[in-house]
């Protein structure tokens, strides 16, 4: 059984866990084209293998990844840790061709090991995404909305 010494100490360190956790920069998102409710019949949900269209820079401007560019949207289950943690909150609830800018704060993104040369540590990443499909479904959603 804790001591009541104990016990005050581990309720130091839970208070200042969830203090410091209070204090990081939340995901930011921002849409910016919306799908009319009779148009979504069915948001991107957890474990949902989704497609999605993308356009990804650093602060500063400097695009260091597209999926329009090579043509092919990026394929992933949603909500699995498969991705960096910013676009499994950030997709989560999307209808297919709604977009969205997502600014994932470091500790959401690759935080201080950053990312093959070319995403510096401690990078807030800013992503221009489309949800193309939900499980294979692409939906019946004028592009041009």
């Amino acid at each position: 059984m804790l001591s009541i010494g104990r016990l005050v100490v581990l309720l130091c360190v839970l208070a200042s866990i969830v203090f410091a956790a209070e204090d990081l920069p939340k995901l930011r998102i921002g849409i910016t084209k919306k799908v009319p409710e009779e148009k979504c019949t069915r948001k991107a949900r957890s474990g949902d293998t989704v497609q999605v269209h993308y356009e990804g820079r650093l602060e500063d401007g400097t695009q260091f990844d597209s999926s329009y560019e090579r043509g092919q949207p990026l394929e992933f289950p949603l909500g699995v840790g498969r991705v960096i943690q910013g676009w499994d909150q950030g997709v989560l609830g999307m209808c297919i061709g709604e977009k969205r800018k997502l600014t994932i704060p470091p500790h959401l993104g690759y935080g201080k090991r950053g990312a093959g040369g070319v995403i510096p540590p401690d990078a807030t990443l800013i992503f221009k995404t489309e949800l193309v499909a939900i499980n294979g479904d692409t939906g019946d959603v004028d592009r041009d909305l």
